[in-house]
């Protein structure tokens, strides 16, 4: 017979207040088996064993909304996968306090040699303090990058693959020197075959000091040999004119403040014969995620901005003529098939838009949702629509 616990009694078993209790009900992510007749919240031993999951992953480092993300699943492997991925932002935090410590010593001896106050020394430090702050946000995009990419490495139904697709769009014949803009984690190149490589210069940059690290990681020493990391802005290029024989911008036009002032840049550094790749989404791109989660709660928009307004397939063309005389567009044709809650919840909720603050407390009702959307049909069928254009002076 199952045992059951007063929300004090279930406090005192894991040495917990019942305030803590209380927050983690309000918060979605320790609901009560049941409420009685008197009105008292019931738990379980399965919830016991639910709040020690919480507890141990708030001690391991963990907020509360990634812990609501990882229970949601509650599976060995996503608790691992999320568990590999603390141990990463880890490592990258120890690597910053290791720059901080030299500096701290450095400052210390110039100030015990000549007694004078090291402002360049304060300021690094400062900047490296920061830089702590900011390491988790650059580790969580990163992570959310991967997210994303891996739904469509999972379930696109056209099995070359976009990243293949993509580099086969390129003819890199006579190009000695290649500008990738906004590269983020290096995935364009991480399967290029060593003839694509070999006898190249290859600028990998990008505006995130986090993605350029995790670019580097990800392509690792053996090719290493012909890859350059820079941090960099495509608005403001510090390369002189005609510097480049191919240059690449893979999803990423538009997230450029100035588009035009980026253009006007990416074409300068562009040699007379080179060759720019830009690709982008369309109208329809992936548009039965966001019909979802509207049905669901219609408050929720998975992006601030519809990135295909700002540079899509639609009117890429137009923009793009002012700084290059030749434009074509190339369409991949793809789609997705998705037969599993899991990482379509994941996908969502690694978007730029509002869609934690309204499901982070009804994550199991959404998966509810979605699981019932996939067992009447046996899946979800979702839309691609997307290409390069490549374009020439």
């Amino acid at each position: 017979m199952d045992q059951y616990y007063t929300t004090g009694e279930f406090a005192r078993m894991a040495h917990v207040t019942i305030r803590t209790i209380r927050y983690y009900d309000k918060k979605g992510l320790l609901k009560p088996s049941f409420i009685n007749e008197s009105g008292y919240r019931m738990y379980s031993d399965e919830d016991f064993l639910k709040l020690q999951k919480i507890l141990s992953l708030k001690y391991l480092g963990f907020s509360l909304n990634e812990i609501g993300n990882m229970t949601i699943h509650d599976t060995s492997a996503d608790i691992l996968k999320s568990l590999k991925m603390q141990i990463g932002l880890v490592h990258k935090k120890m690597e910053n306090l290791e720059q901080m410590e030299k500096a701290l010593q450095n400052t210390t001896q110039i100030l015990e040699e000549t007694n004078q106050i090291d402002w360049t020394g304060i300021l690094n430090l400062i900047h490296l303090t920061d830089m702590e702050k900011m390491l988790v946000e650059q580790y969580k995009n990163g992570e959310n990058l991967n997210i994303r990419i891996s739904l469509h490495e999972q379930y696109s139904q056209n099995k070359k693959g976009w990243f293949p697709w993509l580099l086969e769009q390129m003819d890199f014949n006579g190009a000695r020197r290649i500008l990738e803009i906004g590269c983020g984690n290096g995935q364009l190149w991480k399967k290029a075959e060593p003839s694509v490589l070999k006898g190249k210069y290859i600028c990998l940059s990008d505006l995130s000091d986090g993605m350029i690290r995790d670019a580097a990681e990800n392509l690792g020493e053996e090719k290493a040999f012909c890859f350059d990391f820079r941090t960099l802005d495509c608005q403001k290029l510090p390369f002189p004119d005609a510097e480049y024989d191919r240059i690449i911008a893979n999803h990423v036009l538009f997230y450029v403040q100035n588009l035009s002032r980026g253009l006007q840049e990416i074409s300068r550094v562009l040699s007379d014969d080179g060759v720019f790749y830009c690709s982008t989404y369309g109208k329809g791109h992936m548009k039965e995620i966001t019909d979802l989660v509207q049905e669901f709660d219609p408050q929720i928009n998975l992006s601030e901005v519809a990135l295909y307004t700002i540079f899509g397939l639609d009117h890429g063309e137009k923009q793009l003529k002012p700084y290059f005389g030749s434009v074509e567009k190339r369409i991949y044709e793809d789609s997705l098939w998705v037969d599993r809650p899991e990482p379509l919840l994941d996908y969502i909720l690694s978007c730029h838009g509002n869609q934690n603050e309204y499901l982070y407390p009804r994550q199991r009702e959404f998966k509810e949702f979605l699981e019932k959307k996939i067992q009447k049909h046996g899946g979800i069928a979702i839309t691609k629509e997307a290409g390069v254009f490549i374009c020439r002076k």
